[in-house]
């Protein structure tokens, strides 16, 4: 009560968010640069919003684009509408979809609030190959999901380098409700 208050300076000071804060979603991607989403539409069932929306579309022997049979083709966030509640991350039954801690959305045009799956995937990281490209981590789905090929995720590394107004993102995609995940 006695404290002097301070009036933070947005944006010349800057002060990260809360590590579990709810920001931009990151869609993200196996060691091998395969795309974790699976077109399930389980993240568009559970939006209580209605702000999600996905079409799956099936791999094929020459085009694959996740380990399992099917894929995201067409993957849509509009945040005008989410609320940022996380439903669609507990939803998720392959871990594909987390929350970074980017809170930056604020733009001019409406249009672009519509999220692609082009700007919400992961950037790839050194040793990952852009899909389509066949599996390498094992010979079916089930070694995707195994925790030795799950280590070098981790990390922790950056889920993606710059947000739509071109600054450097900082922060690390946070995985909610996976507090006794199994290791």
């Amino acid at each position: 009560m006695f404290k002097k208050v301070y009036t933070q300076q947005y944006p010349f000071d800057y002060y990260p968010p809360q590590p579990r804060y709810h920001g931009r979603h990151v869609l993200n991607r196996h060691p091998d640069g395969l795309e974790k989403c699976v077109g399930c539409e389980l993240c568009a069932w559970a939006c209580p919003a209605d702000a999600i929306y996905v079409e799956g579309g099936d791999n094929t022997a020459t085009e694959r684009y996740s380990p399992g049979e099917r894929y995201g083709a067409v993957y849509q966030i509009n945040y005008l509408r989410c609320i940022f509640c996380g439903l669609c991350i507990e939803a998720c039954p392959t871990r594909s979809l987390t929350m970074s801690n980017e809170y930056e959305l604020a733009l001019d045009n409406r249009q672009e609030l519509i999220y692609t799956k082009e700007q919400l995937m992961a950037p790839l990281l050194p040793g990952m190959e852009a899909p389509p490209h066949p599996m390498r981590l094992g010979e079916d789905e089930q070694d995707y999901y195994t925790v030795k090929t799950q280590a070098p995720l981790q990390t922790g590394a950056p889920q993606s380098t710059a947000n739509v107004a071109g600054k450097p993102i900082t922060g690390h995609a946070v995985e909610v409700g996976r507090h006794g995940a199994r290791k």
